[in-house]
């Protein structure tokens, strides 16, 4: 095929290869320096070519294709240098044999003339049969010029018949050899084997082909996350990503003997416009590569977070009101992942007409035909259109169309799909307010079957926006987090998707309260409606939730829901993240954290579809984040609230609990009433309230042991696989600073905790209960760790180590977290509790953040009662419950201020000098 660097502006300032030459010719054929003083030439140029190419780069950023197609011209050059090189100085031969034939080809990527800074140069040598010894030996030199000069070469050898044979047998041989393009040496050669190719591995075997490399895509999508909207993408490799751009090619190239991509025009794959999409996104996804490679000087495909600051600066993408440089990058890339999508789907519609009438190549036939289709008609079991104009005849059938495929369980025809997308612009205001257009629009999203499936071909084909243009302002919308996992639009649509599921019954396992709640649900369509919009507003300029309600008021009543159903929409995406915040920064120990809780929700209604609301919304964030213990305070908080908004605000029911938490731990322990009398006098009701069952039973049982043998100390651990974490209790004398060093002890273990419950008995003894996760976010479980835990605790209360030193030994914070900064704020909160001061600490996550946290409260001189740790990504956020030592709130703005200021120079990792 032809290169493209044939078109290269400028192709002598990347490298002059007559210059190269000559100045290789002048040097004396002297056999000890001649390779060395050539490797010195070779590697001059190669340097100033890669620096041409970094600044033209730089210098026109979105070039990509320009500098995809200038990196493999100067590999071209310089391999056409060093072949000459070793063919007629290094390994001359004054009269050659007729079998010493050999071209150098390139293969793969290299092949269609794209290379970015640091891919592999991947070559083959091609010999007519087995190799001469002149061509082994001339290969060898060639190769250890190349590794001379740094390149990373891939190369194979291989006779003609050697070729043939294996690229039968080997999809990914063969797919290189596609590629394959003519570099230097014998042209004949290269000639005999490309007609060879064509005509023995090619021929007939078009079908299986096509069959194989849309397996092997959906295998690399399967791996890469199978999803275009992932935070950190595969720019090569991932879904949307250049490798499925590839595949369009390889496919037309392989059917069609197509040289260039411009040629799947002339065979049908492609219209003009698709062609040009299709250049522009290769274009843009080049120029994300390069940019990549460049910055970080080797083959770096992952689009990391530290790497999309530095891309978006380099491709002069600048910050917007409400819209940083880097997410509008990042939304552009996405954008472009989603075209790449709706080519694929119009490539492969194409191919299915080309080979046959009704010939499908993988999408499944209809079982039965629908009866009413409303003018749609059906193509080879898909829904598809009577002709071009019938979305222009009546635009709401734009809505009908994605309708109708959710009722009766269609496909949509691509070109439907193409079609939708060219006439998504009729979407006007008009339609939006016609009553049929949301009718249809709510039954969809209100599905009984899988409304996410059909929203999300609807959001592909860029109606779903037009309909919504609230949510038009969301597609592609990345959130510059390690929290979230996804674009925004893909987070709210795989929440649908969950809810779907959870109403379905699928998910009963993981989720049986919210499964059973469902059915009691009066308000179905305002919680589908809630959970579409509940990040509706994310990147405007003030509170994404407040801004959501004002959407909610204005959207609603447009789908036909009634003044009392859009005032519930309203609430919930207002306060969509207030139970959660509850649940998870708030000690539900507290009664009062209860009664201000169920004294903004006020109904049980509300709380049902509040619960359920947040499970969807923390499962959709991605992958890990949702696990047994948000499940538990989820639950925790939703029954105490339930229990509240029942009876009325009064704490008779919290005396029932008590109660019965206690009856169970007596009959599980089997004590006499005057043993276990005793022991229930020693506990605070705090104790009996924040505890659960199995926490009760494993303190019960460690205490009255450590009791009996008289131990100072005692440590206790069992792995607790429900909450994904270990349950860790210290039973001592309680005494100032304990909390800090048993936090510091817990670190050097390598223990993240994320939860802490702190209680003094009436005698003076520290109960603390610790929820602690290992490295990968699971429950220590191994003996020889959980020893170690037990170790380092007893170890940092006994002085028994430096525990700073050590603490210092552990390893930097996460370098994806160094691309984010998450400035240092203190919240005190004099009003959260009756009995306590409420501080919340934001802060940059970091190893051993809580032990420094704890360690400034304690120089504080105040005490701890309860701590909670929640992470977001790069984001922590630690509430701690106190008192001064006399276990009064803390009183006093300069006392206030002071704890403040200790606790940001902790939370920065500085050291904040005392008063002398």
């Amino acid at each position: 095929m032809p290169a493209r660097s044939e078109t290269l502006p400028h192709r002598r300032a990347i490298i002059d290869r007559r210059l190269v030459a000559d100045r290789l010719a002048a040097l004396p054929d002297t056999p000890a320096t001649l390779r060395q003083d050539a490797t010195q030439i070779l590697r001059a140029a190669l340097a100033d070519g890669r620096a041409e190419v970094a600044r033209r780069l730089t210098e026109h950023p979105s070039r990509g294709r320009e500098a995809a197609a200038a990196y493999a011209f100067l590999a071209d050059q310089i391999l056409r240098l060093v072949f000459d090189l070793a063919v007629e100085r290094l390994r001359a031969e004054p009269a050659r044999a007729a079998s010493d034939q050999l071209v150098l080809v390139a293969v793969g990527g290299y092949g269609r003339a794209e290379m970015a800074l640091a891919s592999d140069v991947d070559i083959a040598f091609l010999t007519p049969a087995r190799p001469s010894a002149w061509a082994e030996a001339t290969i060898e030199t060639i190769l250890y010029l190349l590794w001379d000069l740094g390149l990373k070469i891939g190369h194979s050898t291989r006779s003609i018949d050697e070729m043939v044979r294996q690229a039968r047998a080997d999809l990914t041989i063969r797919t290189a050899l596609l590629e394959s393009r003519y570099v230097w040496g014998d042209e004949a050669l290269f000639d005999e084997a490309w007609r060879r190719f064509n005509g023995e591995v090619v021929a007939g075997t078009a079908r299986s082909f096509i069959h194989d490399k849309l397996a092997e895509r959906d295998a690399r999508h399967k791996r890469m996350g199978d999803s275009r909207y992932v935070v950190e993408p595969n720019v090569k490799e991932g879904k949307g990503g250049l490798r499925d751009l590839h595949a369009l090619f390889w496919i037309g190239k392989y059917v069609f003997n197509t040289r260039a991509v411009g040629d799947l025009v002339g065979v049908g794959l492609f219209s003009a416009d698709e062609l040009r999409q299709f250049q522009q996104a290769e274009n843009f996804l080049w120029a994300v590569r390069c940019q990549m490679h460049l910055i970080t000087g080797r083959p770096e495909e992952r689009l990391t977070f530290d790497l999309q600051r530095e891309v978006a600066a380099r491709m002069r993408y600048k910050d917007r009101p409400g819209r940083s440089a880097v997410e509008r990058f990042m939304q552009h890339y996405f954008r472009t992942a989603k075209l790449v999508g709706t080519l694929t789907g119009l490539f492969l519609a194409h191919l299915d007409e080309s080979f046959a009438a009704r010939a499908r190549l993988r999408l499944p036939k209809m079982r039965r035909r629908p009866r009413k289709l409303d003018g749609f008609v059906l193509d080879a079991g898909r829904l598809a259109l009577p002709d071009e104009g019938f979305f222009l005849a009546d635009p709401v059938r734009l809505i009908a169309l994605f309708t109708l495929a959710d009722r009766h369980g269609l496909e949509i025809h691509p070109l439907a799909m193409r079609q939708a997308s060219r006439d998504a612009a009729a979407i006007t205001a008009a339609v939006r307010a016609d009553p049929r257009a949301n009718r249809l629009f709510l039954e969809l999203l209100t599905s009984p079957r899988e409304p996410a499936k059909v929203l999300r071909w609807m959001n592909e084909a860029g109606v779903f926006g037009r309909f919504v243009p609230d949510f038009g302002r969301v597609v592609a919308r990345m959130q510059f987090d390690m929290y979230h996992h996804y674009t925004v639009d893909e987070h709210t649509i795989h929440a649908i998707d969950l809810l779907s599921r959870i109403e379905r019954g699928l998910l009963a396992e993981d989720h049986p309260i919210a499964t059973e709640l469902m059915s009691r649900i009066v308000a179905r369509r305002t919680l589908y409606v809630a959970v579409l919009l509940h990040d509706i507003a994310k990147g405007r300029s003030g509170d994404h939730s407040i801004l959501g309600a004002e959407v909610a008021e204005r959207l609603c009543p447009r789908l036909g829901l009634t003044p009392a159903e859009t005032e519930t929409v309203a609430w919930l995406v207002r306060y969509h993240l207030l139970m959660s915040a509850t649940a998870f920064k708030r000690d539900l120990a507290d009664f009062k954290t209860i009664l201000d809780f169920a004294e903004q929700v006020q109904s049980p209604e509300r709380l049902r579809l509040l619960l359920i609301l947040t499970i969807v919304d923390i499962r959709a964030v991605g992958p890990g984040v949702w696990n047994g213990w948000k499940r538990q305070l989820l639950g925790q908080l939703y029954e105490a609230a339930e229990e509240v908004l029942r009876l009325g605000h009064k704490q008779k029911g919290r005396a029932e609990r008590i109660g019965a938490k206690q009856e169970r731990l007596a009959e599980a322990l089997g004590w006499d009433a005057a043993r276990f009398a005793a022991y229930r006098q020693r506990m605070p009701e705090s104790y009996w309230v924040a505890e659960a069952g199995d926490s009760l039973l494993a303190n019960a049982r460690m205490i009255a042991e450590a009791d009996e043998a008289a131990l100072p100390l005692s440590v206790f651990t069992q792995p607790d696989p429900e909450r994904g974490a270990t349950l860790v209790t210290v039973y001592a004398a309680d005494h100032p600073g304990l909390f800090y060093r048993i936090a510091g002890g817990i670190h050097v273990a390598g223990g993240t905790i994320i939860d802490a419950r702190i209680h003094t008995t009436r005698d003076g003894m520290a109960v603390d209960n610790f929820l602690v996760q290992d490295p990968l976010g699971g429950p220590f479980d191994d003996p020889d760790r959980l020893d170690r835990i037990r170790t380092t605790i007893s170890d940092a209360l006994a002085n028994r180590a430096r525990l700073n030193d050590r603490l210092a030994d552990k390893k930097p914070a996460r370098i994806r977290a160094e691309a984010f900064h998450v400035e240092p704020n203190v919240l005190i909160d004099g009003k959260a509790s009756n009995r306590y001061t409420v501080v919340e600490v934001n802060a940059q996550d970091r190893p051993a953040l809580l032990h420094a946290l704890a360690h400034a409260l304690f120089q504080s001189k105040v005490t701890i009662h309860s701590a909670h740790i929640a992470t977001y990504g790069e984001r922590a956020v630690d509430t701690f419950y106190l008192t001064d030592l006399t276990g009064d709130k803390i009183a006093g703005t300069q006392r206030l201020k002071a704890l403040e200021r200790r606790l940001l120079a902790a939370a920065a990792g500085q050291t904040l000098a005392e008063p002398a």
